[in-house]
């Protein structure tokens, strides 16, 4: 784990320790796929908050839906108001947030310093999931405390997979 991954994880626990919010640390191999991801934590794939880091126009944006579903860049643009929208690379991730893909946890400040937009499919479960600054740590926690302490903005901009969309 890098120190960024650390202190991710770390500014993250004390956030929510700070915050009196319950929840779950698991710690397993490194995932890839949000499948990997589900499975470690031994959850249903609609639990997991899939945090995906958006260049929307000239700002980057943090979204967050179920890894259930897929993004509707359709929804997004019309939303921002912005013709253009594309995931960060690799790069830009690392050099934004430390962080490599699949890590990102799904908090605007104080941990990230991106707005925070959420898909309404979060709120259809009791729990969130999602790995908390590397492959290899992810929390569990309730969408309730996730909804109070992450303040994100929500709006529908998720789609089934194999439907329309990016």
């Amino acid at each position: 784990m890098s120190a960024d991954e650390a202190s991710v994880l770390e500014r993250i626990r004390g956030y929510l320790d700070a915050q009196g919010v319950g929840y779950r640390l698991i710690h397993h191999e490194p995932t890839h796929t949000s499948e990997e991801s589900a499975r470690a934590r031994g959850e249903d794939i609609r639990i997991g908050g899939k945090a995906l880091l958006m260049k929307t126009g000239e700002s980057f944006r943090l979204l967050v839906l179920s890894a259930a579903l897929k993004l509707d860049s359709g929804r997004i643009k019309a939303r921002f108001g912005v013709r253009k929208t594309r995931f960060a690379t690799a790069e830009e991730l690392r050099e934004l947030t430390g962080l490599v893909p699949g890590a990102v946890p799904p908090f605007g400040p104080p941990i990230l310093p991106f707005e925070l937009y959420m898909d309404e499919s979060i709120t259809l479960n009791e729990r969130i999931a999602f790995n908390a600054g590397s492959l290899t740590d992810s929390m569990v926690l309730a969408v309730s405390d996730y909804l109070r302490v992450a303040r994100p903005e929500v709006f529908r901009f998720g789609v089934e997979a194999g439907r329309g969309g990016a």
